[in-house]
């Protein structure tokens, strides 16, 4: 089912160590409106929608955990030759006691990832247009750290992200579309 290629969906490069930055990063990787949630919201939510649509929820579910990927090497590269006292200046103490360098699904602000992010009506509009709005906060998120930080390697990935998450906000766009026409189309029995 799964052929595993060691090489992400897109080059993530880092140029400096930067605790905090890797810090802001956790919030796309365990955070309401991350990788781990879209993930998990559109896997689970293609159970109850149309065949005609199912293709893009597992598409684009499977790519979140590439995404994921990405985020958890960025934070990774940022993180790993930082010292205990850049931990804690930049807001890591507590992560560190806990974890050490390991990652962790928790957000920005240290809250630990929860199931209670996870989305799923079983109307297949309604669950679309809740990927369509988390897909806009994701985008949103990331321009938001691509504004954070000067690193401009760590920018080029950071934009890579964004990017595709217009490319799915459009497909579920797309999909909504197309259930509608189905939906106002008259059936014969």
């Amino acid at each position: 089912m799964w052929v595993y290629e060691k090489k992400l969906q897109y080059p993530v490069r880092v140029s400096k160590c930067d605790p905090h930055m890797a810090k802001l990063l956790m919030e796309q990787y365990g955070g309401a409106d991350g990788e781990l949630a879209a993930a998990l919201r559109y896997l689970n939510q293609r159970y109850t929608i149309p065949d005609k649509v199912i293709g893009v929820l597992n598409d684009i579910g499977t790519e979140e955990f590439a995404h994921l990927e990405m985020i958890a090497t960025m934070i990774y590269k940022l993180t790993k030759d930082a010292s205990v006292e850049q931990l804690k200046a930049a807001g890591l103490g507590e992560h560190y006691a806990a974890h050490d360098h390991a990652l962790y699904y928790q957000n920005a602000g240290g809250v630990p990832f929860t199931a209670a992010y996870i989305q799923a009506k079983g109307d297949p509009i309604a669950d679309l247009y809740e990927d369509i709005a988390a897909e806009e906060k994701a985008r949103a998120t990331y321009q938001w750290l691509i504004d954070l930080t000067d690193d401009v390697d760590l920018q080029d990935s950071l934009k890579f992200l964004r990017e595709r998450e217009i490319i799915h906000s459009l497909r579920f766009r797309e999909s909504v579309e197309i259930l509608k026409e189905d939906r106002n189309q008259r059936k014969v029995f």
